[in-house]
């Protein structure tokens, strides 16, 4: 999987260790320290998934990929759009897995909320189209944001997720889809779909769908924890973080 030493790349990593898979996590350049103890849980391998060649072979003999890199932000300026952040890394790793093979990706969207950018949702909505046309068997998380258990938020995304639960307001503004959920949640939701994507029933999952391949205890924070060290907690709305990490300047 992609990702390596990010907050969300090694959460849905060791959901997969938990869960029993042999994983093998590609890594940024550099940013081999970041994955602290997750080093000695999986095998690890330096690559770029902005650079084509680096990706290649990476994934053969695998039988799904995850792809969680992208970024929430964009700089123009410096040639970081949301295109290249998002469509271009996802680009090549779909490539990737069609050459080398590989059964199934496992691609992370977004779903659409009033707090994202509209060229970061388009950006991801062109990674799952491409998908689709280059005939990769593929699975789409159309994921909220995500939040550590625990970590500070501010009364705005507590009252998002609390709202979540009224009834019919909560339908209304379709909460049940985009309120920020427990980043555990997601991450075992991804991982039981890596192991098993043929029991998964539908093409796209959202929110809902994460949260009922958790078990109630798992759901309410009470089921084994996802040991994950040496990631610090996003930013309140992971509006300031990259999902995975971005291009290196030139």
């Amino acid at each position: 999987m992609t990702g390596g030493g990010s907050f969300l790349g090694d959460y849905i990593a060791a959901a997969l260790v938990a869960e029993g898979a042999d994983v093998t996590l590609l890594v940024r350049p550099g940013a081999e320290d970041h994955l602290g103890g997750l080093a000695e849980r999986v095998r690890w391998a330096t690559a770029d998934v902005w650079n084509p060649a680096s990706l290649r072979g990476r994934a053969r003999a695998h039988q799904c990929v995850v792809h969680t890199v992208g970024s929430l932000t964009a700089d123009p300026a410096q040639g970081l759009t949301h295109q290249r952040l998002n469509f271009l890394s996802a680009r090549n790793v779909i490539n990737m897995c069609s050459s080398d093979g590989v059964p199934t990706c496992i691609l992370m969207s977004t779903t659409r909320a009033p707090w994202l950018n509209r060229g970061y949702v388009q950006a991801k909505r062109d990674a799952e189209e491409y998908v689709g046309r280059v005939g990769v068997s593929a699975l789409i998380v159309r994921a909220p944001l995500v939040y550590r258990r625990g970590a500070p938020r501010s009364l705005f995304w507590r009252l998002i997720s609390g709202l979540r639960h009224v009834p019919i307001l909560g339908w209304l503004l379709r909460l049940n889809r985009i309120a920020p959920m427990p980043v555990d949640v997601l991450a075992r939701a991804v991982a039981r779909a890596a192991l098993n994507p043929r029991r998964v029933a539908k093409p796209i999952l959202y929110a809902p769908d994460l949260r009922r391949m958790n078990t109630r205890d798992e759901r309410r924070g009470r089921g084994p924890e996802i040991s994950v060290e040496n990631v610090p907690p996003p930013f309140d709305a992971l509006d300031d973080v990259p999902i995975g990490f971005t291009p290196r300047q030139s």
